[in-house]
C-alpha cells in the first residue's frame, strides 16, 4: 500500500467522527472505524474585535496581525481573496472565531492582513502572488521565528503554495484549504469570472483590485508541487464551486505523501460553516507524528 493511500485512509478515521461533514474518502467506498483518541472539547470562541491589532514592518509595508493563544508551536494563517482578519460581518471575516479558538487551544496562532488590505499598508510595488509569499516569509522572520506551520485558505492557499516553493525553510507543516494551482484552469471558471470582474472594477477597493490582478497574472504552482517535501494536507468541500474538489484531488496526486480531506456538502472555505470539524481536523493533522516508526 503506497504512502498516499495510507495517509488518506488515516485521515478518513478522523473524518468519520465529523457528522456534519460526513466521510468522503477517495480511496475506498467505505469508511473504516475511527481509531480511539481523546475527545476534543470546543473552547469558548475568541473575539477578533477584542484582540489588539499589532504591526510588523515587512518588505517596505506595515503588515497588521493578530495573535491568539500563548503556548504551543506557531501557526500562520494566510487569508483569502478580498479577506480581512477583522470585519463587522462574521461571514466576511477571513477566519471564523470558533475555528480560531480551537486552533489557539493547542497552537500559537497568527493571522494577518495582506498588504493593501484591512489594517495593512501598501506601497507602489506591483502585487503578485510571489510578493504575497515573500511577505508571509518576511512576517514569520519579523515575528521572531525561523519557521511556522502554515494554513492558507483560497487565495491564501495559492500564497502558501508559493511560500513553500520559494521559502521552504520557513514552513513546517502545511494545510491548503479550498485550492487551485492556477485560476485559469477550466474547473475554476467561476473563480476566474470573479477575478476578472473585480480586477478593474472602480467600485472595488484598490486592495481587492490588486489581489485580483495578482491572481490573474500568477503562473501557477503546478510545476512546483512535486518538489514540495513537507507534510501537507489539502482540505476542500465537495460543494465548492470556486475551487472544485477535483482540483484538490489532482493536486494531492502531485504532492508526495500528502493528505486529502473532502468535506461532504460544504462550500468554499468550509471553516465558516463547520468550524468545529475544520478546527479538529487541523489539530489532528498538526499533531500527527509522520516520522518512520523507527524514529519515533
Amino acid at each position: 500500500m503506497n504512502k498516499k493511500l495510507i495517509t488518506i485512509l488515516t485521515i478518513a478515521f478522523t473524518i468519520c467522527l465529523l457528522a456534519v461533514a460526513g466521510c468522503t474518502d477517495t480511496s475506498s467506498g467505505t469508511c473504516p472505524a475511527p481509531a480511539a483518541g481523546p475527545v476534543i472539547l470546543q473552547p469558548s470562541p475568541v473575539s477578533i474585535n477584542a484582540t489588539p491589532v499589532q504591526y510588523k514592518e515587512v518588505n517596505g509595508v506595515r503588515l497588521a496581525y493578530w495573535e491568539f493563544g500563548s503556548s504551543g508551536e506557531p501557526i500562520l494563517l494566510i487569508e483569502g481573496f478580498g479577506g480581512t482578519a477583522a470585519n463587522a460581518t462574521p461571514l466576511k471575516d477571513s477566519w471564523n472565531q470558533t475555528f480560531l479558538s480551537i486552533l489557539s487551544s493547542k497552537y500559537h496562532v497568527y493571522a494577518y492582513d495582506h498588504r493593501g488590505m484591512g489594517y495593512s499598508s501598501d506601497n507602489n510595488v506591483t502585487h503578485t502572488i510571489p510578493l504575497y509569499a515573500d511577505d508571509a516569509a518576511g512576517l514569520i522572520k519579523a515575528l521572531g521565528y525561523d519557521s511556522m506551520h502554515v494554513y492558507g485558505a483560497s487565495m491564501g492557499s495559492s500564497t502558501a503554495q508559493q511560500l513553500v516553493i520559494d521559502h521552504p525553510e520557513r514552513v513546517r507543516k502545511l494545510i491548503l484549504d479550498s485550492n487551485t494551482y492556477d485560476a485559469r484552469i477550466p474547473e475554476c471558471k467561476n473563480l476566474l469570472a470573479v477575478l476578472k470582474a473585480d480586477a478593474y472594477d472602480p467600485n472595488q477597493t484598490a486592495g481587492v483590485r490588486n489581489e485580483a490582478q495578482a491572481n490573474l497574472a500568477w503562473n501557477g504552482s503546478w510545476d512546483g508541487l512535486s518538489g514540495i517535501h513537507k507534510d501537507v494536507m489539502l482540505v476542500v468541500g465537495t460543494s465548492d464551486v470556486l475551487t472544485p474538489d477535483p482540483v484538490s484531488v489532482r493536486m494531492a496526486g502531485q504532492i508526495n505523501g500528502s493528505w486529502l480531506v473532502r468535506f461532504k456538502g460544504l462550500p468554499h472555505v468550509g471553516s465558516h460553516y463547520a468550524p468545529v470539524q475544520y478546527g479538529e481536523n487541523a489539530l489532528y493533522f498538526l499533531g500527527m507524528n509522520e516520522s518512520p516508526l523507527g524514529n519515533q
